[in-house]
Parts: structure tokens; sequence; C-alpha cells
């Protein structure tokens, strides 16, 4: 039997629950949230992820980034709202094929069912506009991790790619992360700086994830995680789903992308604006081309977090919809079985792939769970 014959029947068994997927942000901004224009439950070729596509690479579980871009302001709240409405209204729309999943337990039922669990997760403490009334509110709606910041700082965390305001957390901030161990929200690091990453870890009471982040020892881009930052996040119990971006897994794509900034810089245009950014891309690969990056980088990423942090601390985040280009051999969700089975041809157990696919990041949210549930406990006299 091949490794790729053999990845397929690992998935089987063990089926992928990623970190991040911006489906629902690609629905809208290209077919205004309709299904019909673009239904889901056939094969496209204008997104990345459909639900044949699902299928065929061994995701079960999926968290659907419910983003919305900073520059809608006070906006943001409401088209956060939106995006949870458009997932509850896809997951509705196609019962055979996806559940609503607020638990670890009901990731497994709808495995058990033959659906892939549906989880909710916000890209970026703008969707909660500074009100712990809205994170509530966003949790009560199904919403299970909200990334603290997106590519702008917020009034109460900084981000990687803005200046450093804080150093990290205000106090408000520790109370995000504080009112987020309480309600069982995992808190993501992803998109934060390295002063976030640190005061978050040093506060909170239960395991926090990095929904779509890289190793930065070996793509120096500051969305990718320290060692240092590694190192803790195993004492902490948590685990660093690796991205497939090209920027975030090859240098070479990095420098390509520090090239892209740079002219960015030159023309006044907004490098955090991911719209104006992948336009400057489109523009500057007319002249210079980017590098392609491959599966043997994010499987060199996936073993550096195996190597510090340890194999129960390393997961999947692809990001796949939130980034047009993608590594060669991993350009749509039906893809993950060729990172599997590049992983068997590095000597991985099934163990081990079972835990990176879908056990690491399921005992955090039972962590997250159970943290919560303490917590909640009422007090009794004696």
């Amino acid at each position: 039997m091949t490794n790729s014959q053999r990845a397929r029947k690992v998935l089987d068994r063990y089926p992928i629950v990623d970190g991040h997927n911006d489906l629902a942000w690609a629905m809208h901004e290209q077919f205004g949230y309709d299904f019909d224009a673009h239904p889901i439950d056939v094969a496209q070729t204008s997104t990345q992820t459909d639900l044949v596509r699902l299928r065929a690479g061994g995701v079960g579980g999926q968290f659907w980034s419910v983003y919305v871009p900073t520059r809608l302001g006070a906006r943001s709240v409401a088209a956060t709202l939106d995006q949870i409405d458009f997932v509850l209204r896809m997951v509705a729309r196609y019962p055979d094929h996806l559940a609503l999943a607020l638990t670890a337990d009901d990731v497994d039922a709808a495995f058990t069912s033959g659906r892939v669990a549906s989880l909710m997760g916000a890209e970026g403490g703008h969707s909660i506009d500074s009100s712990l009334g809205v994170l509530r509110v966003l949790h009560a709606l199904g919403v299970r991790y909200l990334t603290l910041t997106h590519n702008d700082n917020v009034p109460w965390a900084d981000s990687a790619t803005d200046e450093p305001n804080l150093g990290g957390l205000n106090d408000f901030g520790r109370a995000v992360v504080a009112e987020m161990n309480h309600l069982g929200m995992l808190v993501d690091l992803s998109h934060t700086a390295v002063g976030t990453m640190r005061d978050a870890l040093a506060v909170t009471a239960a395991p926090v994830i990095f929904s779509h982040s890289s190793a930065r020892a070996l793509t120096d881009h500051v969305r990718n995680v320290p060692d240092d930052v590694l190192t803790t996040l195993a004492g902490n119990g948590g685990v660093c789903m690796v991205t497939f971006v090209p920027a975030f897994v090859s240098t070479e794509c990095h420098e390509w992308d520090q090239a892209v900034l740079a002219d960015m810089d030159e023309r006044g245009e907004n490098r955090r604006d991911w719209a104006a950014h992948t336009a400057a891309e489109a523009r500057w690969a007319k002249t210079d081309p980017p590098p392609p990056a491959t599966v043997a980088q994010v499987a060199d990423h996936l073993e550096h977090v195996r190597a510090v942090a340890g194999i129960a601390h390393v997961g999947l985040g692809g990001d796949f919809d939130g980034c047009d280009t993608m590594p060669d051999g991993l350009t749509d969700v039906s893809m993950y079985p060729a990172l599997i089975a590049e992983l068997l041809d590095r000597n991985w157990s099934e163990d081990e792939l079972a835990a990176l696919t879908r056990g690491n990041v399921l005992r955090v949210l039972r962590d997250a769970e159970q943290v919560a549930g303490v917590r909640r406990a009422p007090v009794t006299s004696r």
C-alpha cells in the first residue's frame, strides 16, 4: 500500500478538524451570500472550498471563520452577525452534509452521523467592539473562538501587523480573556503581537489556540509563532494549528511578499488592508511572479512545532479561501491527503497523525469546556 493510500485510510479514521476557513467571507464578496448563485454541494472552481472537496480532503470538522475587515469600524458587529447568519443558513441548507457543532462531543457526533462538524470562529477583537456583552452574544450564537486581533490593533490588544500600542494586553484585554475562559470560548492568538501572545498565555485559565499560524524559526514572518511562545504553549496545553499560507511557510514567498509591501508603502497604500494587499500582489506578479510554496515546507513547519512544543500541541489551520494562492499540491480543501502522505513519508505514526488531525484540538475544546464548567459551578455553603 502506498503512503497516498495509507493517508486516505488515516483520514477515514481520523478526519481533520481544521482551524480556519474563510468561505463565508468569500461567499459574501463573490456571491452576496447567494447559494443559488454558488451552490456548495457541487464541485466549484471559483472558491477553494465546497462540500464535495471537503469530503475528498478527509475533513470532518471545520471552524468557519466569521471574519469581517477592520475597515468596517462601527459596522463590524452587524457584519459579524451577517457572517454567523450565513454559516447557520449553510448548515440548515445542507443538513445531510453539515452539522452545527458547539462542543467537542458535537464534533464526534457529526462524525458518527457522516457529516462535517461546523464550528465558528470570529476573526478579530474588533468584532466585539470592546463589549463583553457582544462577546457573550457571539458565544450564545455559536461562536467558539475569538481571534483577539486581526491586522489592526484593537483598543485592548496589539496586532502582529500594526505598530505596538500597549505592548500586549491592557486590563480590559485581560478581562476579555477571563470572560472567554468563563464562557468556554477558545482564545485564538493568531494575528496577535508577540506581547499579546505572552500576556494572554500568562492570564488564561484554559488552553489557547493559534487557529492559523506557523513557525517563526523557519519563516520569519510576524504572523508566525516564536519558539519561546511555542514552549509556553506546551505548558498551557494549547495547540498551534499550522497554516498553509505561502508567505508564512516559505522564506522565498515571504521575501516576495515583503517586496509587495514595500511597493505598497511607496504608493501610500494601507498594507494592513487585505483587499489592497491582494490587489498589490496581483500588480507585482505581472513583472515578478511569486515563487511556489510546497507541501514539504508545510510539513517542515508541522515537524518544527512538534519538535518544540510536542506532538500534543500541533494541528492544522489551512486558511482556505482566505488566501488566493496556496502551496503547490495544497490548492484546495480536497488536498489534505497529500500532506498526510508527506508526513507518512517522514515516518509519522498513526497515533501522531490522529493527534494532529483532530485529537489535539478536540482535547483543547474539552479542556476549555471543563474550565468553563468549573467556573460556572455554584458556590455552596458548608
